[in-house]
């Protein structure tokens, strides 16, 4: 299975080296994937601490591309909401649209993944 890996795995990774062991493994295996979502949230932080190897490495991991399905995303959001789940941001919807569109795993440490898994049916990595 591929796998979306999330920004929140990526920071920890470069911060502090936490969980290293599985996303070495994932990028091991060439399972790992992106996307322009996550890398726009993860770049402006590296252009500032001028980590320009490390931005490079990124941009050339395998990317899916996003083609986003507003109606779709409402859906997503009334679902939650259905649910009371009302602190879900469109980016995190985004994302998981993404993985679900191309059967992709999201591998995250953001909580809000762990609660629409059940709602979106979206595969999670543990």
């Amino acid at each position: 299975m591929s796998v979306l890996v999330d920004t929140s795995v990526w920071v920890e990774y470069f911060r502090k080296g936490d969980n290293s062991e599985k996303l070495d493994f994932l990028i091991d295996e060439n399972i790992v994937f992106t996307n322009d979502l996550i890398l726009a949230e993860l770049t402006p932080f590296l252009k500032i601490r001028k980590q320009r190897k490390l931005i490079k490495l990124l941009h050339n991991i395998n990317k899916l591309p996003i083609n986003i399905n507003w109606a779709e995303l409402i859906d997503y959001q009334y679902k939650c909401l259905k649910k009371g789940l009302n602190g879900v941001g469109i980016p995190d919807l985004i994302i998981a649209q993404n993985a679900k569109q191309n059967h992709c795993g999201i591998y995250s440490f953001d909580n809000h993944f762990n609660l629409l898994q059940n709602i979106l049916k979206i595969a999670l990595l543990k």
